[in-house]
Formats: structure tokens, sequence, C-alpha cells
């Protein structure tokens, strides 16, 4: 004969288990996401710091999925991620880098989108009298005197991006020997803001969020490639969430963020 005692406990077990156990259907794990997933690892270029920052705040907040990202030139984030380094997705600031490790197979097939689209500017520090016209011929080596442009590293899409205009516009060879280089377009960027050259060339996005600089003047967009941002998920990435991290970048909710700083989204958006 079973005892009321025995009755009583499960009785309370059950309880406890009908009580709890719909959280799962209230919502609280969104669905795609996998709550068990490491933070997803987000591999971004530089310019994008301060709006991919507020961009994994609001997912996060939304999904409740933790994401964490590292900044860099896209040229040393896609070698690092090609040498095993731990990324679920990656955001370049041109094609070219998104393409080194689509050949050689690194990221997941049928994953890559063109996320957003930039433009290209020359600056100088906010106090600075300096004043130019960005077309073609223009007097780019008598404004720096005996100083030096800051741009970022030839390997540096921004870097590449500053040569091509400035090679369009015929005012390279008057230049290319009063170099600063810097390892990324914030590197760059940090150069005039800390008064180290008179000017700079960098992404309109980054001028708009240091406030010791001003732009001097926007480069033709016709002057160089298109500023391209793609993203897509690294292929060796295991964490499921990353997949949902990329659904959320390609979305209206981070695209009114990244507009908010000066991205603008791709037509295919």
């Amino acid at each position: 004969m079973v005892s009321s005692g025995f009755w009583s406990r499960r009785a309370l077990v059950t309880l406890i288990v009908g009580t709890f156990a719909p959280v799962a259907t209230l919502g609280v794990v969104p669905a795609g996401a996998q709550p068990s997933a490491p933070p997803v690892t987000v591999f971004a270029a530089a310019s994008l710091k301060n709006a991919m920052d507020d961009v994994i705040t609001t997912f996060t907040a939304r999904t409740h999925v933790p994401a964490r990202a590292s900044y860099g030139a896209s040229s040393a984030l896609a070698r690092q991620i090609e040498q095993g380094a731990p990324a679920d997705v990656f955001v370049s600031a041109d094609v070219d880098w998104m393409d080194y490790l689509a050949r050689r197979g690194l990221i997941a097939p049928g994953s890559r989108i063109d996320l957003l689209a930039n433009h290209l500017a020359l600056i100088a520090p906010v106090d600075s009298k300096i004043a130019l016209r960005i077309a073609p011929g223009m007097p780019l080596a008598a404004a720096l005197g005996p100083d030096r442009l800051a741009i970022a590293g030839a390997e540096v899409p921004a870097g590449r991006y500053a040569q091509a205009s400035l090679t369009a516009l015929g005012v390279w060879p008057s230049v290319q020997g009063k170099l600063a280089r810097a390892e990324s377009v914030r590197a760059a960027l940090a150069f005039v803001a800390r008064g180290e050259t008179p000017l700079g060339v960098v992404y309109d996005t980054d001028a708009k969020v240091e406030p010791k600089v001003r732009i001097v003047g926007l480069f033709p967009d016709s002057s160089h490639p298109p500023i391209i941002y793609p993203a897509a998920l690294v292929g060796a990435s295991r964490n499921r969430n990353g997949a949902v991290f990329l659904r959320f970048l390609g979305g209206r909710e981070a695209a009114a963020i990244f507009h908010r700083y000066g991205f603008q989204t791709t037509p295919a958006r």
C-alpha cells in the first residue's frame, strides 16, 4: 500500500514541473537561437566599431544571445581567420578580403551578403584652417607642406581606396613620398585627431564620430572602387547563433543603427 506521504510529494513535484516547464515557450529564447552556445564572435573592420557596438548591444537585448566583436584592419582580420582564429562572423570593409577567404573555402557557402556602403573623406584637425576643393590636380602636397598625409596601409581597404582616388585625381605622385601609413583606418584617424598630421584620408563615417577632426571634402565616388562592406559566416564556426546574428545584421533594426552613423545600406537591402 502506497502511503499518502508519497502522493503528497509526487503532487508537489508535478506542481513544480508544471510551473516552470513552459518557460521555453514564452519567448525567453528566440526561435533559431541556441542558448547553450558560446557568445557570437564578430571580426569586423575597424571603421565599424561605434555602429557595430550599438548593433551588438541591441542584438543581445532583443535575442538574449551574447555577442562580442574584435576590430581591426580587414586584411589583418582575414589573415587571422585564415590562421584559425575563432570567429563566427566576418564583416570586411571591402570585397577583396572577403574574396580572399572565399577562394580558400573559409566562409560558409551561401552566407555572404553585401551589407553597407561608405564614402571617402579628406579630414583635418577641427581647428585647422586648411581649405581644399577635392578635384583633379588639387594642391594637396602644397597644403601638407613639410608634413605628412595620414592614410591606412597599402593592404588595408581604406588605404587602397585612398591611393586609387588620389591616383585618379592625378595627385598621387606628389604625395606618395609624404605618407604616414597606419595599421587601420581608425589609426589614421587618430593621427589627425592628435594633430600629428595636418590631413588624412578616412571614411566619412570615421570623421563623424571623432569630434577632434573635421571633413575638408569628400572624394568623388567615381574616383575609387565602390566601398562595399560584405558580411559572411566563417566556415569553421560551429556556433549556430552566428547565423542568428547575421540575419539580425542584415535586418531593418541594424540598418537603422548603421544609417544613424552615416553608413548606407546597399541596394540589395
